[in-house]
């Protein structure tokens, strides 16, 4: 599905009151927000279509979404979460349960469950480890009280930098002490027990660092977030730009696909619109930037505009996250004739993964550090209606950028015989550990393909093809990153901002929106993030 209006059949306007660069969650979010609030808004996206991780693509009469996988809370209508996405897509946007297993830890040849509901989970893990009970107790309530830190540590980027700097030495306390410290730091506190340690790390893809590189507060957080289980958005997650596009539109917004921006139009230190690469300059009140903080610093912004001995002149120090591949496979065959499940699937070949990934990367053609395997057409009630007799799969691992640097200057779908190749080689891999797993799906597959680093970039416009934006680590968190940019009328919000995961850009566009209007034309949006109490 293509999202929003092509430039060429565009209309625009000379001045708008805001201008969101990027059409990611973070950039629809604000769009939203604002637009509700009466701003003219528009949106500028250089990609042929809207939504950044949350678009689908369409290959060989099948339809994959390239960055959701699933998302926690939203289930709970009185959950901030939800309640965001209800006002930002009028409640035109459902959810699904994914049902009482939503991850499977599988180490070695042994499985275990992450189920649904905290005492479930808490139950389930002593019943694999029950010499552990005491560690498990203290793990969960220490992932619990430093999420709730969390709120205060990331509320705090959306105010003027004078509040911000008077108030960050209260807000957030736990959060910021536990960035200090890795996950496996923590949790060797807790139990000496690798097996387990390696179990309750297992989501680790979902935030990219493995537990002796990861601070343990985006640890809690992840962990915390799916305590309750997954969802999955009915229709795919192209309905969540869909929807929230809709918004936009409704409230007078303009989101512009094959618009890519050149440079944030700077006048006496004050943003006053954007060139477009065409040449075509559109100006505005402010200008909200959801590329990323090293493409707006390092690309957007000009060079004059970054300060000595700011944040912006220590990017180097802010490391990118992972790269990785990802097959997307079509399989012929509906998801009750395949037996497919919803619960997604980690393997790993030991619980040892900062050793794993080391491996890897030293001897790229070794197993795989993790496998991540998703079924997205069993995950969503509508897809039977929309592609019948067909099923999706998507089997995810780690990769590096500079793997593939000797192809960086070709272009999209013409690198040549080698870059084929070597795709193919690791598409066979991947399958391999799919049929393993799974081996009645060997005759099933219709078709296949692979991105890698390379293809991020090309549709991301994430210059390392990153997955993640910066990476997670104690640098980043301890670092003055927040919803204001370097000069004035800018903005910034998107992965970065807050964390990676629907649900942290989601947040970020929350903050951003807050930064933009105000706090007494944001208490409505404030109340949105208040966690109502059951009646």
């Amino acid at each position: 599905m293509i999202i929003g209006k092509k430039y060429s059949k565009a209309n625009l306007g000379e001045f708008y009151d805001s201008i969101i660069i990027g059409s990611g969650l973070g950039g629809l979010t604000t769009a939203a927000f604002l637009a509700k609030n009466g701003h003219r808004v528009l949106v500028l996206e250089r990609h042929y279509t809207a939504g950044g991780f949350t678009h689908a693509y369409s290959r060989g009469g099948f339809e994959w979404d390239v960055g959701l996988h699933y998302i926690g809370k939203v289930h709970d209508t009185r959950s901030p979460l939800r309640l965001i996405f209800d006002e930002i897509t009028d409640g035109q946007l459902e959810w699904q349960k994914m049902g009482p297993v939503y991850d499977n830890i599988i180490i070695g040849e042994e499985e275990f469950s992450f189920v649904e509901g905290l005492s479930n989970f808490k139950s389930k893990m002593i019943e694999y480890f029950p010499e552990e009970k005491k560690a498990i107790t203290e793990y969960i309530n220490l992932v619990k009280k430093v999420n709730s830190s969390s709120r205060g540590y990331f509320m705090k980027k959306a105010l003027p930098g004078w509040l911000r700097f008077l108030l960050s030495p209260f807000m957030g306390k736990a959060f910021l002490k536990y960035a200090k410290k890795t996950t496996k730091e923590v949790l060797k506190e807790l139990t000496n027990n690798e097996k387990l340690i390696g179990v309750l790390t297992g989501q680790w893809g979902d935030y990219g660092l493995p537990p002796g590189r990861s601070p343990f507060s985006i640890h809690a957080m992840i962990s915390n977030h799916y305590f309750d289980g997954g969802n999955y958005p009915i229709g795919g997650g192209s309905k969540i730009a869909e929807t929230i596009v809709s918004t936009i539109e409704k409230n007078g917004g303009e989101v512009v696909t094959n618009a890519p921006v050149k440079e944030i139009l700077v006048e006496n230190g004050c943003a006053k619109g954007v060139l477009l690469e065409n040449e075509v300059k559109i100006f505005s009140d402010r200008v909200i930037s959801n590329a990323g903080i090293k493409n707006t610093f390092n690309h957007l912004l000009p060079k004059s505009c970054i300060k000595k001995d700011s944040l912006e002149s220590h990017l180097t120090d802010l490391k990118s996250s992972m790269g990785h591949y990802c097959l997307y496979i079509g399989l012929k065959g509906n998801t009750e004739e395949l037996g497919l499940k919803t619960t997604n699937q980690w393997i790993y070949k030991s619980e040892f993964h900062d050793e794993n990934i080391d491996s890897f990367l030293e001897k790229p053609v070794g197993d795989f550090p993790l496998v991540y395997i998703s079924f997205p057409s069993a995950k969503d009630p509508s897809w039977e209606k929309r592609y019948p007799g067909k099923s999706t799969i998507e089997v995810i691992t780690l990769s590096h950028y500079d793997w593939f640097s000797k192809w960086e200057e070709t272009d999209w779908n013409k690198r040549g015989e080698d870059y084929n190749s070597l795709k193919e080689e690791v598409s066979q891999r991947l399958l391999s550990v799919l049929f393993k797993k799974f081996p009645d799906l060997k005759e099933r597959v219709a078709f296949y393909e692979l991105s890698t680093p390379l293809s991020t970039k090309h549709f991301a416009n994430y210059q390392k093809g990153e997955l993640y934006g910066l990476d997670h680590t104690f640098n980043r968190f301890q670092s003055d990153i927040s919803t204001r940019g370097p000069v004035k009328n800018l903005f910034l919000t998107g992965q970065d901002v807050v964390t990676c995961g629907i649900g942290g850009v989601l947040m970020a566009g929350v903050l951003t929106s807050i930064s933009v209007l105000g706090y007494l034309k944001s208490r409505d949006i404030i109340k949105l993030m208040i966690p109502k109490k059951k009646r």
